[in-house]
């Protein structure tokens, strides 16, 4: 049934799953969700620790490898504008998987490049299929986590972004220096038979298909869920449910965006994301290349860029807990200011010969609030659109943002031979200076409600 007005419908499937208390069911939908999220992480992030042997190999300037180092997010880019729109108007189940076939067959492809433009080209297609997963990962783990718990769920199934960072660099660590690139990105090609799983244990959203009219479908996807909830509980009941009101209009996906209603928060997500994934792309994809240069050999800087990357992990764990003890907006401001401050001081420190402590110590830090920031943004974002557009919220936030990942390393690239690395560390800062500004003028706060209240 589709309206132009709203429909306002007690015991429907939004409030049904918002009223389940959280329990295995719910850890299994995340370990499922948060594995791929993690295995295409890795591919994304093994790009830190290699560009550096790709640039020597293939001769390249620091302009040529900047550009190389973009051409991810350039797919990255496509894939997450066209898969938001795609899935809410197809599911998020189908395109899911779809992403998971593409970005496994891009990385077996960059196995086999034969010089840097044939590269790019497989990386472009690598990036297609990442930018599809990423947002859809978000989408659908937000419609399934009741409210209460919600927020901690996004921000750990973003905690896996150090850990994927973390195990990209071990696995440079033992196969760059033996075996080459090439070996890694083919043994990063195999998890993409992950789809399997992703297929077998993930149903479709409920809310997804109530806001495209087909309740019966989303009503027998909620009845098995309350019936797993349920059995590995030991309950007899569940909760009443409560009224909740959701939206049943002709208007969706990509127009909703830019309806009155959800105009300003599409400019705000948008900004954030842009100036938040320009500053860190263009840092951390550079990294490995900025610590070879300064002397380190390749399995040295890969070795450090690991060590200082360990502070992601509590930077996402306090994250996770943060965005529901003082809310997504002041916690996006806090690490979004605290990874400027400390991005400008491992520049400066770095220039000063310190002993590798410290500036592990400074490094650690500076991951600790950039890798809190991701936790923040997967939990914030999908809360600021009704189900009949989430997917294409997510996928044009991503876009935005990929513009802001496929532009930095290229400047980057550029400002490296002129103003060294100084130039790099100061242009790094000024963008989470932006970023934070942009939430704290404009953001609002999401946290503790369901996901059609704060949607509306």
């Amino acid at each position: 049934m589709k309206m132009s007005g709203m429909e306002v419908v007690g015991g429907n499937a939004a409030s049904r799953l918002e009223r389940l208390p959280v329990c295995a069911y719910h850890r299994m939908l995340f370990v499922v969700i948060a594995l791929a999220f993690f295995f295409d992480n890795i591919d994304l992030a093994t790009m830190t620790f290699v560009l550096g042997s790709i640039k020597s190999e293939f001769g390249l300037t620091s302009a040529q490898a900047g550009m190389l180092g973009s051409a991810s997010f350039a797919g990255m880019a496509m894939g997450a504008l066209f898969s938001g729109a795609v899935a809410d108007r197809f599911g998020r189940k189908p395109v899911f998987q779809v992403s998971m076939i593409v970005w496994g067959v891009g990385s077996l492809l960059c196995s086999s490049a034969a010089d840097a433009t044939s590269l790019g080209i497989f990386r472009l297609i690598l990036g297609i299929g990442m930018g599809m997963e990423l947002p859809l990962a978000q989408t659908m783990l937000s419609e399934f986590i009741p409210a209460k718990s919600r927020g901690r769920y996004l921000a750990m199934m973003d905690g896996n972004w150090p850990l994927a960072f973390i195990s990209a660099g071990l696995l440079s660590y033992f196969v760059l220096g033996v075996y080459g690139w090439r070996t890694l990105f083919l043994i990063e090609a195999l998890p993409a038979a992950f789809l399997f799983v992703v297929r077998r244990y993930v149903p479709e959203s409920p809310r997804w298909l109530e806001s495209r009219g087909r309740h019966l479908e989303a009503e027998e996807i909620v009845d098995r869920i309350e019936r797993s909830v349920m059995s590995r509980l030991g309950l007899t009941t569940l909760p009443e449910t409560t009224q909740m009101s959701i939206e049943m209009r002709d208007e969706q996906g990509l127009k909703v965006l830019w309806s009155q209603g959800y105009r300003s928060r599409t400019l705000t997500v948008g900004s954030l994301w842009f100036f938040a994934l320009l500053g860190f792309y263009g840092l951390n994809t550079w990294l490995g290349a900025l610590l070879e240069q300064s002397g380190l050999a390749v399995t040295k800087s890969v070795l450090f860029t690991i060590y200082i990357s360990l502070g992601g992990v509590p930077g996402f764990l306090w994250a996770a807990w943060a965005v529901e003890r003082w809310g997504r907006k002041v916690t996006c401001v806090i690490t979004l200011v605290g990874a400027a401050v400390m991005i400008f001081a491992f520049g400066r420190v770095s220039h000063l010969n310190p002993d590798q402590s410290t500036l592990i110590a400074v490094g650690a830090l500076m991951q600790f609030f950039t890798f809190g920031m991701w936790a923040v943004l997967y939990t914030y974002t999908p809360e600021l659109y009704p189900s009949r557009a989430r997917a294409s919220g997510c996928g044009f936030a991503s876009f935005v943002g990929r513009i802001g990942a496929l532009i930095g390393p290229t400047i980057v690239g550029l400002i490296l031979p002129v103003w060294k690395s100084d130039g790099v560390f100061v242009f790094g800062a000024a963008c989470f200076i932006a970023a934070a500004f942009v939430v704290m003028r404009f953001g609002i706060e999401t946290r503790g409600s369901a996901l059609e209240n704060v949607s509306g």
